[in-house]
């Protein structure tokens, strides 16, 4: 199945941006493009509220953050090895999926070191010059049976883990034993590999042996087994042949005598931006994913580091990354329709970007299905009409044109209701200043801009008259002093509209050396008056950033971030 591509609105969703996105969804699935699935990027209001419920439309889906993530790029279904195998077990691992490292776990699944075939590499073949280490190992006899997949015959402390040094009895019978003649605690460490060298075997038992291993599955003389009993040696049988069991012994070890115990591990939630930092430097092939409780997950490679996010994206009613879902700088975006100024994030390819002077994104999708000859299904007729109504006050704000009218009536007849009878329900929806916390009312329609080095914001609610506002304007005002010093902005700006009477109030948080340019009067609650500016995008940030420009306060606003 393939990835969906997700048609999502700015931060702090209006109902434009909601409508769109609902709407253009629509508009791909009946062009057979069925991957394209609504979404958005804050909660909802009153306002969209109605909307929706006017048609029975869900929400769409909720993404706070589209970052990619270490969970996008690792490689889940990870094979593991025990802690308590040995290291015949982790080769046949390595051999059978075709892998080069193995996360180890102990019994709860949980993370406690890493095994990859390098380590193993050092551990069988060391140096030329450490011959000792080539014969050494350190294991328990029913480990060296579990490597053979061999038996015991008889046995003294099959459990108890040991040093021990492998030799091969492969000498004359004269040679044999000179050296644990001269060391005789060197025998009690001994495993004697031989085949059917009687000789061997009853010298290897009277020199009082750790072990003695019969190869090629050979049968072991009466009178060998029982002066090994009598010594307190222990045979075990294997059934292969002696070169080969010589060398199955010290893969006996058990890894967690071998593995790296110092592992580099991650949240599945880890931005891969990060690790990618954090591991830049690093030699190790592989890195272990685990969950809260250091269950192991995954693993991913630098190499998967490279890999491109699947997630892919169609930007609605905006086209500032500043303005888009958090990470969407580091994804996929195939398309983007607005209808607000210019401040694109550049991409990779050439994408499809639609951009026109309207009065809502809803009437830029609504043209679409009317040019390609598609009829909307009433629903999603009517909820583009809720976007339209929504963003030009139906049809009375500065940024209405008449396409938007002519659109307007189309999706009434589709919708099977009237525009203003519709408008009337979604003005008289309910109070955000009354709903919401003071913050939440900063933030429900909040919008992040930069110009030049100035980084601002300007939030919007849509009221029916100012009275509450009056009643709140006091904690609003200290809710916007306290975005502004969390946010890091220059200055943070509320504009409150009476749709009545298409005026507005303007609450600011800023240096004073910025506010005193602002000319609109002051009313006796320390909000600027704006009279007739009922548009954001249209009459509101023109304004700020001409002021930002012709006040060159840019110096200005590094001072006071610094």
């Amino acid at each position: 199945m393939e990835d969906p591509i997700y048609v999502i609105g700015h931060r702090n969703p209006d109902a434009d941006a909601i409508c769109s996105a609902i709407g253009y969804a629509s508009y791909k699935q009946a062009r057979g493009e069925s991957r394209f699935q609504a979404a958005r990027c804050g909660n909802s209001n009153a306002r969209i509220d109605c909307i929706l419920k006017e048609f029975d439309v869900s929400l769409p889906l909720f993404i706070g953050d589209v970052t990619p993530r270490v969970r996008d790029i690792m490689t889940g279904g990870v094979y593991k090895i025990r802690s308590d195998a040995v290291c015949a077990e982790a080769l046949m691992k390595f051999d059978e999926y075709d892998v080069r490292t193995l996360p180890v776990v102990n019994d709860e699944n949980q993370l406690c070191g890493i095994l990859n075939v390098f380590d193993l590499g050092r551990y069988f073949i060391p140096r030329p010059t450490q011959t000792v280490e080539m014969r050494k190992v350190v294991t328990c006899i029913n480990d060296i049976v579990r490597a053979l997949d061999g038996k015991i015959i008889t046995a003294v402390d099959p459990d108890r883990e040991e040093e021990l040094f492998v030799r091969v009895g492969a000498m004359d019978i004269r040679s044999f034993g000179k050296y644990y003649q001269e060391d005789k605690a060197l025998a009690r460490k001994s495993v004697i590999v031989v085949g059917d060298r009687y000789d061997i075997q009853q010298r290897s038992i009277q020199l009082g042996v750790r072990i003695v291993v019969i190869t090629g599955g050979l049968p072991i003389d009466d009178d060998v087994l029982s002066l090994a009993k009598e010594k307190g040696v222990s045979i075990v049988s294997s059934p292969i042949d002696s070169a080969s069991t010589s060398s199955l012994i010290r893969s006996a070890t058990r890894i967690n005598k071998v593995m790296q115990t110092t592992v580099s591990k991650f949240s599945p939630d880890a931005r891969v931006s990060k690790v990618r930092q954090k591991i830049r430097n690093m030699a190790t092939p592989a890195h272990v994913v685990v969950d809260e409780d250091d269950n192991v997950i995954g693993v991913f490679s630098k190499t998967d580091l490279l890999k491109q996010s699947s997630i892919s994206l169609v930007l609605v009613d905006h086209n500032e990354i500043s303005q888009a879902v958090p990470g969407a700088e580091q994804v996929r975006i195939l398309e983007i329709i607005d209808h607000h100024r210019l401040g694109n994030p550049p991409t990779e390819q050439p994408i499809l970007f639609v951009n026109r002077p309207l009065g809502s994104t809803s009437t830029i999708v609504a043209e679409m299905f009317l040019r390609d000859k598609i009829d909307p299904s009433p629903e999603v007729a009517g909820v583009l009409m809720g976007g339209i109504i929504s963003d030009t006050l139906n049809l009375q704000g500065p940024t209405t044109t008449p396409t938007d009218g002519y659109i307007l009536s189309w999706l009434e007849n589709i919708a099977g209701i009237s525009g203003d009878d519709f408008a009337k329900k979604i003005f008289a929806s309910g109070s955000v200043i009354l709903s919401e916390t003071p913050e939440n009312v900063i933030r429900s329609d909040m919008k992040d801009y930069t110009e030049g080095e100035i980084r601002f914001s300007v939030s919007q609610v849509e009221e029916l008259g100012f009275s509450n506002f009056h009643d709140n304007d006091d904690a609003l005002t200290a809710a916007l002093h306290e975005v502004r010093k969390t946010g890091e902005y220059f200055f943070c700006a509320l504009l409150v509209t009476d749709i009545n009477t298409q005026n507005s109030l303007l609450l600011v948080a800023g240096p004073d050396e910025f506010i005193e340019h602002i000319k609109y009067p002051h009313n006796t609650h320390d909000a600027f008056e704006l009279n007739g500016i009922v548009s954001r995008k249209k009459q509101l940030i023109p304004y700020l950033t001409g002021l930002i420009r012709a006040a060159n306060v840019a110096a200005e606003a590094l001072d006071s971030l610094s």
